[in-house]
């Protein structure tokens, strides 16, 4: 009988110290991803618009996708959509929507995208460039040869952002 619980107490106790030392390290390391997270952010929004503040927008969209709504004090808005492509969540990307509601800008947070297939929606800037301009989604697009998936996430990660945009644009340039 003791041979049968003498490995289970030892397994009980390697499991509990292990626990504790992933909730000391989470800890220790929370504070510092989410100021990186942050820095991140705000490197891409000066990306955007250039050199500006920007504030983050609390508010509950409807849209899963939209991780993160900012406006910069022009009335400049900022949407971080991260959607699927190729692969699940592999497009994480800020869409800047100019004062006039219209895309202005792409930037890519990351881009989880199969490299030199699915990375070509980050690497030519005509296929980003046909999204400029546009104050509501289209219909149709241009997509890459050998990067389907990818071209279509990206296409959906820029209707979200308009989408969440324009169903919520007095709350975000109000807020």
């Amino acid at each position: 009988m003791k041979d049968k619980i003498k490995p289970t107490l030892v397994l009980t106790v390697i499991c509990v110290v292990a626990s504790l030392l992933l909730v000391f390290a989470y800890e220790l390391t929370k504070d510092r991803i989410a100021e990186q997270k942050a820095e991140k952010f705000n490197s891409s929004v000066e990306a955007l618009f250039g050199k500006t503040e920007s504030k983050i927008i609390n508010m509950k969209c409807k849209l899963d996708e939209v991780e993160t709504i900012a406006v910069t004090p022009d009335k400049k808005t900022v949407v971080q959509v991260c959607t699927d492509g190729y692969s699940k969540g592999g497009i994480n990307i800020l869409v800047g929507i100019d004062e006039n509601g219209a895309v202005s800008g792409i930037e890519f947070v990351s881009l989880g995208e199969t490299p030199g297939l699915g990375s070509k929606v980050r690497d030519q800037e005509e296929f980003r460039k046909q999204f400029y301009g546009l104050t509501e989604p289209q219909e149709e697009f241009d997509a890459i040869s050998g990067a389907t998936f990818s071209s279509k996430g990206m296409k959906h990660a820029v209707d979200t952002a308009l989408k969440a945009y324009n169903e919520n644009k007095e709350a975000i340039l109000g807020g």
